[in-house]
């Protein structure tokens, strides 16, 4: 059996055809449930497939009547019903959905619209005050302006629903007769722009559709499951999550909040979820405090080790051993895809080994996501698991540890930036898009990234360190909110290593008291002189920065790494 290959499932080039084939298969199941929430009257909307397609017709319908067949539609707001509907609308219509970051700034908001040359634009009503202005500037291409919700002087996407409904009543079917061009621009998206202005990325309804394809054919999304939409869905992750879930007749939720994710895992029953590290690690870590709260560490560590016994004999008491553990979370829970970041592998052996799947992902935007991804039969803790089947995948220039830059090509890889030929050529050479992102492969075909090429630091002796494998040690304590591992000049004309550091107040308290910043440094150094003690000389850190001020990152939590570069320095460069 083939590691990229377990089932047969039907495969699609465009959106359109997923979707209606869920339809046809899964037509009363619940496709979304809507929380409605009026004072302390709580209530539950659960809309069907059938009811999900209906919704995106008639909005789809009352969009082409207005005049925005193939023009060009931004989104902005949370993870909602209404996004998925605008989203799904503008996949089957032969629109082009302009997915937008709900955090940016006006500014980069206004710039995006403008670059992206958006033609109308669907907000949540959170945004109505920076929609208002962008529209009195009137700088942007934008003619028409639609809200999720109600928002005064704006038309809702329900009254276009309505109205759409009232068109296919009367035989209008532009809309649902659209004929669609699988290979044709589909999804304008902006990067997350870790390191430099972000670009816009164009993606086709196919390299959509074969991504979720290759992913179906792994790992198994039971029409039985309930997920929650963590993950945002202008990410092309969350994105893309949309129509996995979909296609396999998965039932989605949406989340109150991240200080929420307890109470909504219990309150939904959720089975599964794709998340960034960040969030799964937070799961994982109040799992590990409840059990040393309730004073069971020991006897759970007999459990594991008992366990795991039994599993090399293929005996697989995981669900009875740990039910209550995973009952503090709803006692569904039976998968985790985490993707977007590196992960620790201590949370990876953690949730497997207590018998919730976990898999890890790995991928671009440039790539429609999914690159490589561990699977149901195949995990190693490290690894961001094989390449997807329509993918292949190399290393260009390896040095004598098999690391070099990671290259890919395949049907899932995008269109090119957007109106940025010279960035398009420096990426995609021969047919290959080169990720930036360094690697290897082991003996067995798992990829490993070891961090990006760009944020490499070179040691004078020509030695290699990846900032990433660092931070990663250093997280392993809890006292550590954040770490951050760069590369300081010194007057011998070679690299110190140096982390700035963020602490995690209520841990530091719990553990230690009320104690002076002397005594927190040394706790922390000390922490940091044992990992050097692990490493050869060359990785050692030589400098610690604590800070209380939080690292500059994009929404999916990644640090920009060339600006917190840049803040620090100019820091330190004060403080000397």
């Amino acid at each position: 059996m083939e590691k990229n290959k377990f089932r047969e499932k039907p495969k699609f080039d465009n959106i359109k055809d997923i979707l209606y084939n869920s339809v046809k298969l899964y037509p009363d199941h619940t496709a979304f449930t809507i929380k409605e929430k009026i004072g302390k009257q709580v209530s539950y909307n659960n809309i069907t497939y059938s009811g999900l397609l209906n919704d995106i017709n008639c909005l789809g319908a009352a969009l082409h009547n207005i005049g925005l067949g193939a023009k060009r539609i931004a989104i902005i707001g949370k993870n909602r019903y209404e996004w998925a509907i605008s989203h799904l609308s503008c996949m089957l219509g032969g629109m082009v959905s302009v997915p937008l970051d709900k955090d940016l700034h006006i500014e980069e908001l206004e710039e995006s619209l403008i670059r992206s040359k958006a033609d109308a634009i669907i907000f949540d009503e959170k945004h109505k005050e920076v929609i208002l202005q962008i529209k009195e500037k009137g700088k942007t291409a934008l003619k028409e302006f639609f809200c999720m919700g109600k928002a005064e002087g704006f038309t809702g996407v329900s009254e276009l629903v309505e109205r759409g409904d009232e068109l296919l009543k009367q035989g209008e079917r532009s809309f649902i007769d659209t004929k669609l061009d699988p290979n044709a621009m589909s999804i304008l998206l902006f990067t997350s722009g870790t390191t430099s202005k972000s670009k816009a990325v164009m993606l086709s309804q196919n390299a959509i559709a074969i991504n979720v394809y290759d992913m179906l054919i792994v790992e198994t999304f039971l029409d039985t499951d309930v997920n929650i939409a963590f993950l945002p869905y202008h990410h092309i992750f969350g994105s893309t999550a949309i129509i996995v879930m979909l296609s396999a007749g998965v039932k989605t939720v949406f989340p109150d909040g991240l200080k929420y994710i307890k109470q909504n895992l219990v309150e939904y029953k959720v089975s599964v979820f794709v998340g960034v590290p960040l969030l799964v690690d937070k799961i994982y870590s109040t799992i590990q405090k409840e059990i040393e709260k309730q004073g069971k560490t020991k006897l759970m560590e007999r459990a594991l080790k008992i366990s795991n016994f039994l599993m090399k004999f293929n005996i697989d008491l995981r669900k009875k051993f740990f039910s209550k553990v995973w009952e503090q979370l709803g006692g569904e829970l039976r998968m985790v895809v985490a993707g977007g970041a590196p992960l620790s592998k201590e949370t990876a052996r953690g949730f497997n080994e207590m018998g919730v799947h976990l898999v890890q992902g790995y991928g671009l935007t440039e790539t429609a996501p999914v690159i490589a991804a561990e699977n149901d039969r195949y995990v190693r803790y490290g690894s961001v698991g094989i390449p997807m089947r329509h993918t292949e995948a190399q290393i260009s220039g390896p040095d004598e540890n098999g690391i070099g830059e990671l290259k890919v090509r395949g049907p899932n890889v995008m269109l090119g930036y957007y109106e940025n030929e010279e960035a398009t050529n420096e990426v995609i050479k021969d047919g290959w898009f080169y990720t930036g992102d360094l690697a290897y492969f082991d003996k067995d075909g798992y990829l490993f990234i070891t961090g990006r090429k760009k944020d490499m630091i070179v040691m004078k002796n020509g030695k290699k360190v990846f900032p990433e494998e660092l931070e990663a040690l250093i997280l392993r304590h809890d006292e550590i909110e954040d770490a951050f591992v760069f590369g300081v000049p010194s007057r011998k004309d070679d690299v110190r290593l140096a982390v700035k550091v963020l602490l995690n107040d209520v841990e530091m308290k719990e553990r230690y008291g009320e104690i002076s910043d002397e005594e927190i440094y040394k706790i922390i150094w000390d922490k940091i002189e044992l990992i050097n003690e692990t490493l050869p000389p060359y990785k050692n850190i030589k400098r610690l920065n604590i800070t209380k001020e939080p690292f500059i990152k994009t929404t999916t939590m990644k640090v920009k790494r060339q600006e917190e570069l840049s803040r620090t320095l100019n820091q330190l460069k004060a403080k000397s």
